[in-house]
């Protein structure tokens, strides 16, 4: 194997990745900012947070996962020079995500009372509803957001999304900074006050990336003049088809780690609060695999356009392997500074919460050895997706993701963490068999699919 072939790759790679992945990362650092914020009240909160933003997250998969349609639609029309096509896709795109968006919200507010009977603490309960109910309002910008966003990386403008997600993190991190402790003579909110925070700074990031893509050249014509209500029927069924189904893979991914939520809610509020920090922390690297699989959507998609299989393939191995190299650094990290990292979002020098925070911390540390495990087939199954969405290909995919998170996944986290008595590492277990298995089957997917483009395109393998 000639590993010049891939790694002379890296270079295009990581230009397109990195302003998505800081954009993202700093969207993830807003959460952890949020978290030792909010720990410092006590792990009770802590664990409402967890709780609340457990069924944000829910909603937010649907959302995300449906706006991810767009990308490889207008990648594949900038790649054929048709602009008409990118702005459709780009109308439609954003009609359907505002309706998304409001629907997302409704559903929301209607599920909050299943949080009193899922046997989760009641003072957890307790200090959670009130803070859902503002988040959940903020779904409306923020797929509002995520649908232009996606936009913007299908014409590779990847830079101006990461621009809108630091001014929203700046925002958000000074909102609540101010209202979660009373600061600069505004009101003592506690988690409350983190809720205005994120539903403030989602509608700044909302419409200053807009106004960015409105100054540019290349997308001024694409998002001015738009006749929202003016429909085109084939390309709403073709987002559809393509968003539905990237809608449904995500979901089946953040609802087993909601599902771990949960299933730690039941063990008590500090399996669920050390459950919330290591997930926090794995999210912070999952961001960096998420901006390859961005990458990914958008090289395949334009290698699609130019119908350059050859190409497409080496391509997306290209990124698999750099998302490797950056999974296995992360890995030695967390196995390194496991025990350190969650004393970062708890006051050890609380007497009082002392055994709480202690508790707390122990069981952080071992479910982060668990996310170590588990770094390089989280990294590989998102890339994957990527990739084959970038071949819109998503149907198969669905079916695959749900065999391994919900199959695979998901009876072993509940067997080991409530029948077997093994807790929360239990729970993150049946977590890295799950991603495990999403990491193998899509990649063994994408393979097969490329393989058989080539043979048909090219006349060899």
């Amino acid at each position: 194997m000639n590993l010049r072939q891939y790694t002379s790759e890296f270079k295009a790679n990581l230009k397109l990745a990195s302003p998505v992945m800081l954009g993202m990362l700093g969207h993830t650092f807003v959460g952890l900012v949020d978290n030792i914020m909010v720990g410092q009240l006590g792990t009770a909160e802590l664990a409402a947070v967890s709780l609340g933003n457990s069924f944000i997250f829910v909603a937010m998969s649907l959302g995300i996962g449906f706006s991810t349609a767009i990308t490889p639609l207008v990648a594949e029309a900038d790649a054929a020079n048709d602009p008409k096509r990118a702005k459709s896709a780009f109308k439609h795109g954003l009609f359907l995500c505002s309706a998304l968006g409001i629907a997302l919200f409704l559903m929301t507010l209607l599920a909050k009372p299943l949080m009193y009977h899922m046997e989760q603490p009641e003072e957890v309960v307790a200090l959670a509803i009130p803070y859902l109910e503002l988040v959940a309002f903020s779904l409306f910008p923020l797929i509002v957001f995520q649908g232009i966003k996606q936009f913007s990386d299908g014409l590779s403008l990847t830079k101006y999304p990461m621009y809108a997600t630091l001014l929203a993190n700046i925002v958000n991190i000074a909102l609540n900074y101010a209202l979660i402790f009373g600061k600069f003579g505004l009101p003592q909110m506690g988690i409350v006050g983190a809720a205005v925070g994120t539903l403030v700074s989602r509608f700044v990031m909302w419409f200053y990336l807009w106004w960015l893509l409105r100054g540019k050249e290349k997308s001024k014509a694409l998002v001015t003049n738009i006749k929202l209500f003016v429909l085109d029927l084939s390309m709403i069924k073709k987002i559809l088809s393509l968003g539905f189904p990237s809608a449904m893979q995500m979901f089946f991914e953040v609802g087993i780690f909601t599902a771990a939520i949960w299933l730690s809610g039941v063990l008590g509020k500090n399996p669920q609060a050390a459950n919330q920090i290591a997930l926090n922390m794995a999210s912070m690297t999952f961001m960096v695999a998420m901006g390859l699989s961005v990458t990914a959507m958008i090289r395949v998609g334009n290698q699609k356009g130019f119908k350059n299989y050859k190409d497409l393939r080496r391509i997306a191995f290209s990124i698999f392997f750099l998302t490797t190299i950056f999974e296995v650094i992360f890995a030695l990290f967390f196995l390194a500074f496991h025990q350190i990292l969650p004393t970062l979002y708890v006051d050890m020098g609380d007497a009082m919460n002392l055994a709480d925070n202690t508790e707390v911390v122990s069981i952080a540390a071992k479910l982060l050895l668990a996310a170590a495990i588990f770094q390089i087939s989280d990294g590989l199954q998102v890339v994957a997706l990527g990739a084959l969405r970038g071949l819109q290909d998503v149907m198969i995919p669905t079916v695959l993701t749900f065999i391994s998170y919900w199959a695979i996944g998901f009876p072993v986290s509940y067997y080991l963490g409530l029948k077997a008595g093994y807790g929360s590492f239990g729970i993150w277990i049946g977590l890295l068999a799950g991603l495990t298995a999403a990491g193998i089957l899509l990649f063994w997917r994408f393979n097969y699919l490329t393989n058989k483009l080539i043979r048909e395109h090219h006349g060899t393998t």
